[in-house]
């Protein structure tokens, strides 16, 4: 679920002197933190506390953050290649650095979850079995019926599914760039018509979700398919944009808006707090302010803003963090697990979230680093 700012998949270098290129590493270590946050609140039962519980489960707005900044970062070739008037990008290339950068690490955590959960019990683990490893390891485990209960759900790796998501988001890419770039606009620099294009693709999410929730000939994991998501990827595309029509906004306004919508739909607006909400009209309402909150999040970033904000995600430990975000997404729910259980011995939906994200986080960082070392793409 993570998109990294490497040259090969946004043109933009992990980490250089300038503040805009790594803030942007910097706000994957927020998303990364804030994901971590809101399953240590779920695992310590503290999403039924009230308008409390509700913001916890809504840190789930990690999530959206990576989505957006997956679209922000790999829509940006073909759409610098375009105003350039040059080429497309290599689909080839672009679907060889996809596999090189997400697979390695991914494939590690998982047959690793599955080693463990050999030897130790955590619940029901319907995943565990052998056609769950091959659909884990090949990030098709949300394409199926009763994906939580009957399915491939496995234990430590409940949060893969937005993986997944991801990943259908690489695939379609390249096809989605074509009809923008090549049919819609021909190949040609025409932003006004290329921002009317992702208005519409970016309804295919609300559209969607009436249609998963006013229909039952779809599977139950089909709430969890990219279209669903989409728009979340299409407000990065946006940012995309915006940023070659020279487009900047300030820090200080788009994060108040920010945090004003976040607030708001930590609401029974939004539904109840879990990933699918069972309203159609909270389903809605999640979405478009997910997309909204997210791409607000990333705007200064991505528009080039060199404010407080900026230079405050730039610094080094939140770029260092930033670097191994995607393997802290990987390995820390089979660490929470671990950590609830063996070090602090409470049981599970009991005890201090702050503590266990505490616990979590400080177990968490080796080994996400060693995770990074040892399966990072070297140049």
């Amino acid at each position: 679920m993570i998109a990294s700012s490497h040259v090969d998949q946004g043109g933009l270098e992990a980490v250089s002197g300038a503040d805009r290129v790594a803030s942007l590493t910097g706000i994957r270590a927020v998303a990364a933190l804030l994901v971590l946050g809101t399953h240590a609140a779920y695992t310590t039962g503290k999403y039924t506390h009230g308008f409390a519980g509700l913001v916890y489960s809504r840190l789930e707005i990690g999530v959206p953050i990576f989505f957006v900044l997956s679209g922000y970062l790999l829509f940006g070739p073909w759409v610098r290649a375009t105003v350039g008037g040059q080429s497309a990008p290599s689909v080839r290339r672009y679907a060889w650095h996809r596999v090189r950068r997400i697979m390695p690490a991914y494939v590690v955590t998982v047959l690793a979850a599955y080693l463990i959960y050999h030897f130790r019990s955590a619940g029901p683990n319907p995943g565990h079995t052998w056609i769950g490893l091959l659909r884990n390891l090949t990030l098709t485990q949300i394409y199926t019926d009763k994906y939580a209960f009957d399915g491939y759900l496995h234990q430590g790796l409940t949060q893969m599914w937005s993986l997944a998501v991801e990943v259908a988001f690489y695939v379609a890419l390249p096809v989605l760039a074509w009809l923008l770039l090549g049919v819609l606009c021909r190949r040609r620099w025409r932003p006004g018509l290329l921002l009317t294009g992702l208005g519409v693709l970016a309804l295919v999410s609300p559209a969607w979700m009436v249609l998963v929730h006013t229909t039952d000939f779809l599977p139950e994991g089909a709430r969890l398919w990219l279209p669903g998501y989409l728009a979340w990827f299409v407000g990065g595309m946006l940012l995309t944009v915006l940023g070659a029509m020279g487009v900047r906004v300030y820090g200080f306004i788009a994060i108040s808006l920010a945090l004003v919508s976040f607030l708001i739909v930590s609401t029974p607006i939004a539904g109840e707090p879990t990933t699918s909400p069972t309203g159609i009209t909270e389903a809605l309402v999640k979405t478009g302010a997910y997309a909204a909150i997210a791409t607000l999040i990333v705007a200064p970033l991505a528009l080039g803003n060199r404010g407080l904000y900026a230079r405050l995600l730039a610094t080094r430990p939140m770029v260092w963090l930033g670097e191994i975000s995607y393997e802290i997404f990987l390995v820390h729910l089979v660490v929470m697990e671990i950590a609830m259980v063996e070090v602090l011995g409470w049981p599970v939906y009991t005890g201090s979230a702050p503590a266990l994200f505490i616990v979590t986080l400080v177990m968490t960082i080796p080994v996400a680093w060693l995770l990074h070392r040892f399966t990072r793409v070297r140049s």
